[in-house]
């Protein structure tokens, strides 16, 4: 029988190009900052989770695990200490082995980690390294990248369903609104439609500023079983259900590049283990890579109808007072993307929303949130959904 898992703290640290921090730094703040809020004492962890995508090709740095709970002050307590890779979604994938790991009754409180220190090596070599997420042989060997694949994926859209350049940018506007509220962002600051819209070209139809930064930063938190969490906080949030799911690898193998079945298949299971239906969501965080990775990606969670998220961007049904607020943080768009961090930060953002602790962003009576992390090009996906009911 599985048991329930509540989160009792989370950490954030500041993300963009952080020259004066160092991998080992930034995830040990994350992580100092989390035990704090939960009010655990350090001899109290059972495991440490860290996701983290390319760690030997960013700083040269292999056995992460082991460099994690060392700077983080718990190689002392030989406590196990395990790195997660899925790309992109390593964050998020972490959070769910972390979570297993409570739910198994294996242990009973861990803490869950995700970093990635991208601005060590230049612009080039970090899109190289983000490529690897890619299939080499049948995409990164031809020159495919991140943006061309996402280009192509939101032309398709653009003539399947309608959508339009402006609605693409309206989601980069949306979002850097809402980053201009978070302190933690990247980009604290709102950006009008016209310039997005002028911004230079990276692959028709994405500019510049529909693709999210190269980021440093890490993020952590605290799972706890949840009958136990009431020791530590009065504001426990439950993770209801959680969902993961694979795809192909390359792009070209998929059914229909519109669609990403591994959001699909990741968010029916959550929503299944949760009991409810993507109408109960009241404010989600999913991976806007690129502007058009959110209209996708609230399509294959069923928040808007197939093919009605260009339309939904234009009646404003996610921005912070819509109908179900999308990206409060300012999404991977303007918060960041520190690849390993991300999905992790996702967490600490709803955890935030649904204990009312989001300031200015803050979602009016939020009690149940989704995250959504996508590994590469929707070859991986995990979607956790947390509330306070």
């Amino acid at each position: 029988m599985m048991r329930d898992v509540a989160i009792i703290g989370v950490g954030v640290t500041k993300f963009g190009e952080l020259w004066d921090k160092s991998f080992r730094n930034l995830i040990a703040e994350a992580g100092s900052k989390a035990l704090l809020d939960s009010g655990i004492s350090g001899k109290e962890l059972d495991a440490l989770y860290v996701g983290s995508m390319s760690t030997g090709r960013f700083v040269g740095q292999e056995h992460v695990g082991a460099l994690v709970a060392d700077w983080s002050g718990f190689a002392h307590m030989h406590i196990p200490a395990i790195r997660v890779e899925s790309a992109c979604a390593s964050g998020g994938l972490a959070v769910r082995q972390g979570y297993f790991s409570v739910a198994s009754g294996m242990n009973d409180i861990v803490v869950v980690g995700g970093v990635e220190k991208m601005t060590d090596v230049v612009g080039d070599e970090a899109t190289d390294t983000l490529a690897t997420g890619l299939d080499q042989e049948w995409e990164s060997f031809f020159g495919a990248t991140f943006p061309g694949l996402y280009a192509m994926i939101a032309t398709r859209h653009m003539y399947e369903y309608g959508t339009t350049r402006e609605q693409l940018a309206k989601v980069a506007v949306k979002n850097h609104a809402n980053g201009a509220l978070n302190p933690y962002a990247q980009f604290k600051r709102a950006i009008p439609l016209e310039k997005i819209l002028a911004s230079p070209m990276t692959a028709y139809p994405l500019g510049m500023l529909d693709c999210s930064p190269v980021s440093d930063g890490a993020a952590a938190i605290v799972l706890c079983a949840a009958d136990k969490a009431k020791e530590y906080t009065d504001k426990p949030v439950k993770i209801l259900g959680t969902g993961q799911a694979s795809d192909t690898l390359s792009l070209h193998g998929r059914r229909d590049i519109c669609t990403f079945d591994s959001t699909v298949y990741a968010g029916k299971n959550a929503y299944k283990q949760a009991k409810i239906e993507p109408t109960d969501i009241d404010v989600a965080e999913v991976h806007d890579c690129f502007t058009i990775a959110e209209i996708i990606a609230i399509e294959d969670l069923g928040i808007v109808k197939k093919g009605e998220g260009g339309k939904a961007i234009d009646e404003k049904i996610t921005t912070l007072d819509g109908k179900i607020p999308v990206n409060t943080s300012g999404g991977l768009k303007a918060k960041g993307h520190p690849v390993g961090a991300t999905g992790v930060a996702q967490v600490a953002e709803i955890v935030m929303q649904l204990r009312g602790e989001a300031g200015d962003r803050q979602v009016k009576d939020a009690k149940i949130g989704l995250t959504h992390n996508v590994g590469a090009v929707g070859a991986s996906c995990v979607v956790h959904i947390l509330g306070v009911k």
